[in-house]
């Protein structure tokens, strides 16, 4: 019988280990995915804040050329 509560007691004590390694393993994995979280919100940040005051230079370009382009379509003999 002393055979078989030390066998019992082994593998109780084998489950807790094993327990301790899973939690171990579980919490690792939860600080990894939680600064890679925090990595990705701060570089999504620092994105939209660079867009946001970053001059639109296009835009600029665009209206230079609005006033040529229109001439170009009416001629001399064609106004009234």
């Amino acid at each position: 019988m002393n055979k078989l509560e030390d066998m019992i007691a082994a593998s109780k004590l084998n489950e807790l280990l094993h327990k301790k390694d899973d939690e171990k393993a579980k919490n690792t994995l939860l600080w990894v995915l939680a600064v890679v979280g925090a990595v990705a919100a701060i570089a999504g940040i620092a994105y939209a804040v660079y867009k946001f005051f970053t001059p639109d230079y296009l835009e600029d370009f665009e209206e230079d050329f609005e006033d040529d382009f229109d001439d170009d379509f009416f001629s001399d003999d064609d106004e009234v």
